[in-house]
C-alpha cells in the first residue's frame, strides 16, 4: 500500500464524486488498503521493550562467592559441632570408668569411699553427661560435708573439694556420746579425731532442726562471751544444757574458792554471759562464807542472786510433803 501513487488515488475519488457514474457510483466498495492510505498517519507510542538483566553476569560474582563460603562455612561448622558432640560425650576417652578417675580433696573425717560411691551409677558414663547438682545435693546430705564443689577435668577425670562441718561441743544422747556444729546437725564420732569439748544435753535428734540451731547459736553465743570476758574461761565449762532455750545451765568446773568440789551449776539464762560470768567469779568467795556450801547459782535475774536454789527448792517440798504426812496421819481412838 505504500507504493501505490497518490495521482491514481485522487483519479479514483474524481471519478467517484462525478454526475455520470450515478446510483452505482454511491454504492461502490473500495479495498481497506486505500481507505487505509486516506487516513493521517500518527505517531503511536510503542510498547517498552522490557530488558532482562543477566542473572549471572559477572558484576554479582562477589556476592555469589561470599554467600557460597557463607555456606560451606556453615556446613563445616555444624559437621565439627557435630563431631564434637559424638566425641565428648559418647568416645571411650572421655567416659568414668573407675573411682580412681575421681579425686577428692578437704576430707579429713570423711572416708573417700562414701564420696565416691554417689558416682558409682555414673560410671561407664562420659564426665560431661553427669548431673553435677545432683551429686552435689547427694554429698552434702552427708552430715559431715557443708558444703561439695565438683568440677569436671577434661577428659575424663572429676575433682570434688569438700568443706567438712566443724564440731563445737559433745551431745549426750541416752548413752551414746556423738558430736555437734553450731547449726545443730548431729555427726557421729571419727574413730581418728581427738576433740576437747564441754559435752551438750538437753537435746537429741528427735528435736525439730530448727529448735537444735536455736539452742547450739545460744551455746556458742556463751562460749564466745565468756572467753571475751576471762581469757580460758571455756576450759571450766564441763557440760551445758539445753533443754530449756530460755535458760542455759552450766557447770562449772574448777573455780577460784571451788577447786574441792563437784562443778557448780550455773543458770545463765539467754543473754548477757559475759558481765554474769564476771559477776560470779567477784562474788563466789562471799556467797561461799555466807551460804557454806555453794552448789548451784541462778543468775537469771536482774539485780538478784539466788544461792543454791535447787537445794532450797528441795528442802521446800521436802518440809511440805512432811507437814502433809502429818495432817494425814490417822488420829487415835479414845
Amino acid at each position: 500500500m505504500m507504493g501505490k501513487d497518490p495521482q491514481d488515488i485522487f483519479s479514483r475519488r474524481g471519478s467517484a464524486m462525478s454526475p455520470s457514474s450515478g446510483i452505482n457510483a454511491e454504492t461502490e466498495v473500495y479495498p481497506p488498503e486505500a481507505l487505509a492510505d486516506e487516513e493521517p498517519r500518527y505517531l503511536r507510542r510503542q510498547k517498552p521493550v522490557e530488558v532482562r538483566r543477566k542473572k549471572f553476569g559477572r558484576k554479582n560474582w562477589p556476592a555469589y562467592r561470599r554467600w557460597l563460603l557463607a555456606g560451606v562455612s556453615l556446613v563445616a561448622g555444624g559437621c565439627l559441632v557435630y563431631g564434637g558432640a559424638q566425641f565428648f560425650l559418647f568416645s571411650p576417652r572421655v567416659t568414668l570408668n573407675s573411682d580412681d578417675q575421681i579425686e577428692v580433696t578437704g576430707n579429713r573425717y570423711v572416708n573417700t569411699s562414701l564420696v565416691t560411691e554417689k558416682f558409682e551409677a555414673d560410671l561407664g558414663r562420659s564426665v560431661l553427661r553427669i548431673p553435677l547438682d545432683e551429686r552435689r545435693a547427694e554429698l552434702e546430705a552427708i552430715p559431715w560435708i557443708a558444703q561439695a564443689s565438683i568440677e569436671r577435668v577434661l577428659p575424663n577425670r572429676l575433682l570434688i573439694e569438700l568443706t567438712e562441718r566443724t564440731p563445737v561441743a559433745f551431745l549426750r544422747a541416752g548413752n551414746q556420746l556423738a558430736l555437734v556444729d553450731e547449726n545443730g546437725v548431729i555427726l557421729d564420732r571419727p574413730l581418728e579425731g581427738d576433740f576437747h569439748f564441754p559435752v551438750a544435753i538437753g537435746f537429741d535428734d528427735s528435736m525439730p532442726r530448727p529448735d537444735r540451731e536455736t539452742r547450739m547459736h545460744l551455746y556458742v553465743q556463751f562460749m564466745k562471751e565468756i572467753d571475751l570476758a576471762h581469757p580460758g574461761a571455756t576450759d571450766q565449762v564441763s557440760e551445758v544444757n539445753l533443754a530449756d532455750a530460755q535458760d542455759l545451765r552450766a557447770a562449772m568446773a574448777g573455780l577460784p574458792g571451788l577447786e574441792d568440789q563437784a562443778p557448780l551449776q550455773v543458770h545463765f539464762g539467754d543473754g548477757d554471759f559475759g558481765n554474769k560470768y564476771s559477776l560470779l567469779l567477784d562474788n563466789i568467795g562471799q556467797w561461799r562464807a555466807s551460804a557454806g556450801r555453794v552448789e548451784s547459782v541462778d543468775l537469771r535475774f536482774s539485780r538478784q542472786v539466788v544461792v543454791n536454789p535447787e537445794r532450797d527448792a528441795l528442802l521446800h517440798e521436802a518440809r511440805y510433803q512432811t507437814r502433809s504426812f502429818k495432817n494425814t496421819s490417822p488420829r487415835k481412838k479414845e
